[in-house]
């Protein structure tokens, strides 16, 4: 357990300075979306720091995420309750003398520490019979079709509506920090830089590897400079694409700074609907986002894309936001041609860099 210092909504009253908590999703895309809830807040509040619970591996998201002063830093299991854990972690939320958390998992679990913490407003949607470990009970959450809407909408007051447009999501990245970054991968500024993210939870969201591979073979012709990105449980996609494709780089490893570097560092990049798609849009990297089983409007960034690419014609089964085929045959990712990619990564590269 850490606290990761870091940059610098509401309460009970106007005058109230303490300190806001987000207790955000985990999951890399879902972290990423809270940031419009810390925006949010520091629009009604400026005054009023906000910080993150986060896990070790997300951590290093908030070193760029504009008015998240830090993050609290505190990896709970996922399968078991860990009672320990959770005392070890409200004893120092209570030092911290947090006003306000913002609890958006719907789980009891995930509202336990705050509880215990005694933070006076604890606020979310009622989940799993919340009413005490929440005092701020919030209802109504399937009626919002996103889970960004569900998200921000515990940022506002009750019954208040909703903005026709959640604030953007943001990444900012030092340019010292990008360059330095650069050197030493000894990535130069010459050829175009594109980076691919083959990742995903769940199979039935990956355009296949050889896809991947015959558009890196295809750009690295063209004269670019092509990077995988990832977790390590993408090292063997990454191998497979770097094989298929030689000269492609396997940039994949255990800390997500890297990949957010490298998304950075891109002119282009390609994901499947991925965390890492929502890191590049917020980072403002023309991004592809590649669709199958899952629908761009409800799981794709609020930050705009260079171009949403799925598989064209009649596909009954799709969406089914399964993590795996039903039906074995995967039409949705399969059916998306290499060359239409490389062709939106052309055209994004067109209006990015000079003739």
């Amino acid at each position: 357990m850490n606290i990761s210092p870091h940059h610098s909504a509401r309460g009970d009253g106007a005058t109230d300075q303490r300190p806001i908590l987000i207790v955000p999703y985990m999951w890399i895309g879902d972290f990423v979306r809270c940031h419009s809830v810390a925006k949010l807040l520091k629009g009604q509040r400026p005054d009023r720091p906000v910080d993150f619970l986060t896990t070790a591996n997300n951590a290093p998201l908030l070193d760029y995420m504009p008015g998240v002063r830090k993050g609290i830093v505190w990896d709970l299991p996922r399968k078991r309750l860990a009672l320990t854990k959770h005392h070890a972690l409200a004893a120092l939320l209570r030092r911290e003398g947090y006003g306000q958390a913002l609890i958006m998992p719907r789980t009891w679990k995930a509202a336990l520490a705050p509880f215990l913490a005694g933070i006076p407003v604890r606020t979310g949607f009622f989940g799993e019979a919340r009413i005490g470990v929440l005092n701020d009970v919030r209802f109504g959450e399937r009626a919002l079709p996103r889970m960004i809407d569900q998200c921000a909408a515990l940022a506002l007051p009750k019954g208040a509506q909703a903005p026709t447009q959640w604030p953007l999501p943001e990444l900012v990245v030092p340019a010292a920090e990008l360059s330095a970054w650069r050197t030493r991968m000894q990535l130069g500024a010459g050829a175009p830089l594109i980076a691919l993210a083959p990742g995903a939870v769940g199979p039935s969201k990956r355009w296949p590897g050889p896809y991947f591979a015959d558009a890196a073979a295809e750009l690295i012709c063209n004269g670019a400079t092509v990077v995988v990105v990832g977790s390590p449980s993408e090292a063997t996609l990454a191998a497979e694409i770097c094989e298929r494709a030689p000269g492609t780089r396997d940039l994949t490893g255990t800390d997500l700074r890297h990949a957010i570097l490298a998304l950075r560092s891109a002119n282009v990049a390609i994901s499947n609907d991925s965390g890492l798609l929502h890191v590049a849009a917020a980072l403002g990297t023309p991004t592809i986002g590649i669709f199958g089983p899952t629908s761009p409007w409800h799981w794709a960034p609020l930050n705009p894309l260079a171009a949403v690419v799925q598989a064209e014609g009649d596909i009954e089964c799709r969406p089914c936001h399964k993590p795996v085929c039903r039906l074995g045959h995967h039409r949705c990712m399969r059916e998306i041609p290499a060359a239409r990619v490389i062709a939106h990564v052309q055209a994004a590269l067109a209006q990015k860099l000079p003739a």
